[in-house]
């Protein structure tokens, strides 16, 4: 039975802060889902670096992601803040409203080097006259490649050997692995082993268990492989330099793995992330994973408290620290997210305890097939197919169903990857009530809003083409209430 942890950050132990400041660094994969690492039982994962690290760290069992689409989901990373929190960036590729704070500027001005390397995709709001941005960011900001090496890594190393010394630093190396391109097949070296063989793949019970399907999760999991490979050597230099024991490191991604129902959906495929973290010094009882329930915007003001740095009132996470400490307590009860425009007209929340998912769906009549670059892809033609010739299974049939249930729920525990919809259950009616209200009750506490105009498509729902229309976008989720200037978290 886990613990209820209630104590104020600044009754936490005063030789943390004494201590000299932990370095720390963000190692975030781009459309990875959390079962698809060694550590994490994936059975066809290549992932030696990231197992060692959760191996000797803390293995996050139940962490989850605000949003299961890149742009809304990094900015929720960096505020601790929710998507609709986050003005216009609760959407894809719309900015952060200008007065957020993004944590790395509050550990640049304590004192640490911080720096990003990779994909950024955390766009902000200029100012308007007369007001003041928030403090900059980055000392150092790259794209992560060069001529040989599109994956947004080819810096890491580099970067970590010629940082500045003498202080403590804080980097964001952003891969641009797994998203779609999969140009880790056509720059693959030696030094990653050999490539992943069609036949090594498992194939999730809703996708078309074929040879296109299996090709496609083949090259995917080549780039989940290449991360890994980065990461060894980051970490390979941080022992060279004598500094690894004093840095504390966090893997995750920020959704989930780009095929057909995962990547933008409110499931676990989508919404669940792999969450690691390192930290020789920090940790205690390491190698022994947490079942305890996790949000990514608590990434926030844990690092901000492991720097003895005060969290700013505009952050809605909790610290993580006290799992480091005990990996047996809990930080929170409830965690929730956001499914948003990404490409496509959408609206759905949910909240999740420890066992259950509760989720609403304010487009039922539209289906959740996910991105258009999914659906383009060879797993979604293979899908495509087996609909036309009336063969789909149930699982497989939630891809393109239409109209959708208004509400689902689903014992997680039992059913792991959320194919039996209990909703109307007279068996867990008190649970679902309960859980819906709460989701009620941080929709409002939140400033949460439906607007009749949502940003519409931009893309064909069937074969994922443009629709050369632009992006004429709708009301975002909130802006109605000013959300983005709500700091109230809602229960948790």
């Amino acid at each position: 039975m886990h613990r209820i942890f209630a104590v104020a950050i600044t009754l936490l132990p005063a030789a943390l802060f004494a201590a000299e400041k932990p370095n720390v660094i963000f190692f975030i994969a781009d459309d990875v889902s959390w079962n698809d690492y060694g550590c994490y039982g994936s059975q066809t994962a290549r992932t030696p670096n990231i197992d060692a690290l959760a191996a000797h760290g803390r293995r996050f069992d139940n962490a989850y992601l605000t949003a299961s689409s890149c742009s809304p989901s990094r900015c929720s990373i960096i505020t601790g803040r929710f998507p609709h929190n986050n003005g216009g960036a609760s959407e894809l590729h719309r900015p952060l409203s200008w007065h957020l704070v993004k944590f790395p500027s509050l550990l640049r001005t304590a004192g640490y080097y911080t720096a990003l390397s990779g994909k950024d995709h955390m766009p902000q709001d200029d100012p308007p006259k007369g007001n003041t941005a928030p403090e900059k960011t980055w000392d150092h900001k790259d794209s992560g490649k060069d001529k040989d090496n599109s994956g947004g890594h080819a810096n890491w190393v580099k970067l970590t050997r010629d940082r500045p010394k003498g202080k403590p630093f804080f980097f964001w190396f952003a891969a641009y692995d797994a998203h779609r391109g999969w140009d880790a097949d056509r720059q693959w070296r030696d030094a990653f082993g050999s490539k992943h063989k069609k036949n090594t793949v498992t194939v999730p019970p809703f996708l078309v268990d074929d040879d296109a399907t299996r090709d496609d999760l083949a090259s995917y999991h080549n780039e989940v492989t290449r991360f890994d490979y980065f990461i060894g050597l980051t970490i390979a230099e941080l022992k060279d330099q004598g500094v690894l024991d004093n840095t504390l490191i966090f893997v995750l991604a920020d959704n989930g793995r780009p095929f057909p129902r995962a990547k933008t959906r409110l499931h676990d495929s989508g919404m669940k992330t792999a969450l690691v973290a390192h930290w020789p010094t920090g940790i205690k009882s390491a190698g022994q994973p947490t079942r305890s329930l996790t949000s990514v915007i608590d990434l926030a003001p844990t690092v901000l408290a492991a720097a003895g740095v005060p969290a700013p009132k505009t952050m809605q996470g909790v610290s993580l620290l006290p799992l480091f400490d005990d990996p047996e307590v809990t930080v929170r009860r409830y965690a929730f997210s956001e499914h948003n425009w990404h490409d496509y007209e959408a609206y759905g929340r949910s909240i999740r305890d420890n066992r259950f998912l509760y989720l609403i769906n304010r487009r039922p009549h539209l289906p959740w097939q996910g991105p258009a670059d999914s659906v383009r892809s060879a797993s979604h033609s293979s899908l495509r197919t087996k609909k036309e010739q009336g063969t789909l299974t149930t699982a497989q049939q939630d891809v393109f169903l239409a109209p959708r249930p208004a509400a689902e729920f689903y014992d997680v525990r039992n059913d792991p990857e959320q194919l039996h919809n209990l909703a109307g259950s007279a068996q867990y009616t008190e649970v679902e009530k309960k859980l819906a209200a709460i989701l009620k009750q941080w929709k409002q506490e939140t400033g949460d809003t439906v607007p009749q105009k949502l940003t519409p498509d931009t893309f064909d729902r069937i074969n994922g083409e443009s629709l050369r229309i632009g992006t004429p976008r709708g009301i975002a989720p909130g802006e109605a209430k000013s959300a983005d200037r709500i700091n109230y978290p809602g229960p948790r």
